[in-house]
């Protein structure tokens, strides 16, 4: 005897025309889990590989994760060591161009000390002359004073 399928649970239709008998399921004493039984053996292996395959792919990822968490802590601990290094290196950088920035300021302000000086010099010798002209004019009188050019 063949083995019976989904379709033999129901009972033919009839031909258009007077209305006839209609399709309901037959009395099968066996049920659907007998009808589905072979088909779930069947799937069994399949069930289990993929269940092993979710359990590797499971214990790759955390093998992966945990690799990466143990690089990252390594990668941040080296860049603590290095932070040291690098701000000394930064505050060196600062501490020199602020060197550079100083001194060249210190040689615009001689600069402009001499030229000062320099300009000065000959004013003093102008001032000194107008000083001891207006002494010499109150003390002895405008006629006295020195002229130009004399």
């Amino acid at each position: 005897m063949a083995r019976p399928t989904i379709l033999d649970r129901f009972r033919p239709v009839g031909a258009p025309g007077p209305s006839g008998p209609v399709g309901v399921p037959s009395a099968d004493d066996e049920g659907s889990a007998a009808e589905l039984l072979p088909v779930f053996e069947a799937l069994k292996p399949d069930v289990e590989a993929a269940r092993q395959l979710l359990e590797a792919a499971g214990e790759q990822a955390r093998t992966i994760l945990s690799d990466a968490r143990r690089q990252a802590d390594a990668d941040v601990a080296q860049a603590r060591m290095d932070s040291g290094a690098v701000r000394a290196r930064a505050a060196e950088q600062v501490s020199q161009a602020a060197a550079v920035r100083d001194q060249e300021r210190l040689d615009q302000a001689r600069q402009r000390a001499a030229s000062i000086s320099a300009g000065a010099a000959g004013r003093v010798t102008q001032l000194a002359a107008g000083i001891a002209a207006s002494v010499v004019q109150d003390y002895l009188g405008p006629d006295t004073a020195p002229r130009e050019g004399s």
